[in-house]
């Protein structure tokens, strides 16, 4: 349940990126802890928070009286689907629209040793740089809007990624990594797909990540198969106890 902030916390204290301020009820026996990025420009409120709550009583009393969260305000948030009730109810008092937009497993690499040889050979794998900002929120399904470009900016300036090259050097497949350490926005354009790209940038990341010290893990949609079943021939395991999900507040005000 905590995989998001506890990722934040170990990356946060080895990457200068761009700014956020965690915020705990209590120190240090804390309840409630999150990661939230500042909202000073429109291109932050893409940015989503991090959530991570071991009393549901004491997250209901925070996201209803204290000035964490402005109500008022387009806003995302990544926590447990066991607080699904809660952000509805709080919502629904505050009369601000409020809707899960994703819920997804939690994809666990325990052992990047026993990661399946891939033959990546005369394949030109590399990294993502700014010049590819605009091409990855283009086909990143939460994309397509200026405001998810500071998103992707920091993703790609200040964390791993790994792309494959075509002939003329362009990125033709890639992956990135969040600032919790989540590898995502895994893809493959449409005419390069069915060569093993994907299989190979996920195992390329995961070594990466893995010799950085970060953890490794990555959220997949509960209807992507074909990426459920990529991640665990990969050696990819889920906890089929818990669902990670993502809510959104006053979406209008992104997606008019």
């Amino acid at each position: 349940m905590s995989q998001q902030v506890y990722g934040f916390l170990v990356i946060r204290n080895r990457v200068r990126s761009d700014p956020v301020r965690v915020l705990v009820d209590r120190w240090p026996q804390f309840r409630v802890i999150m990661c939230k990025p500042h909202g000073e420009q429109k291109s932050d409120l893409f940015k989503d928070a991090l959530l991570f709550a071991t009393d549901a009583a004491v997250l209901e009393e925070i996201l209803s009286k204290s000035s964490v969260i402005d109500w008022s305000k387009y806003f995302c948030v990544g926590t447990s689907v066991s607080h699904t009730e809660i952000f509805k109810a709080v919502a629904s008092a505050k009369g601000v629209p409020c809707k899960r937009v994703a819920k997804c497993y939690l994809m666990t690499l325990e052992d990047v040793s026993r990661l399946p040889p891939v033959d990546s050979s005369g394949i030109s794998v590399s990294s993502l740089d700014e010049s590819h900002i605009g091409l990855v929120n283009q086909t990143w399904k939460f994309g397509k809007v200026d405001v998810a470009v500071g998103l992707i900016r920091n993703m790609i300036a200040n964390f791993p990624s790994c792309c494959v090259l075509d002939a003329e050097g362009k990125p033709v497949s890639w992956i990135l990594t969040y600032a919790s350490g989540a590898i995502g926005m895994l893809y493959t354009l449409p005419e390069h797909r069915g060569k093993g790209y994907a299989k190979i940038l996920v195992s390329s990341l995961a070594k990466r990540n893995h010799a950085l010290g970060y953890p490794v893990y990555s959220f997949i949609g509960e209807e992507n198969a074909v990426s459920y079943r990529l991640f665990t021939n990969l050696g990819f395991t889920e906890d089929p106890s818990y669902r990670e999900a993502w809510f959104v507040v006053n979406e209008f005000q992104i997606f008019p």
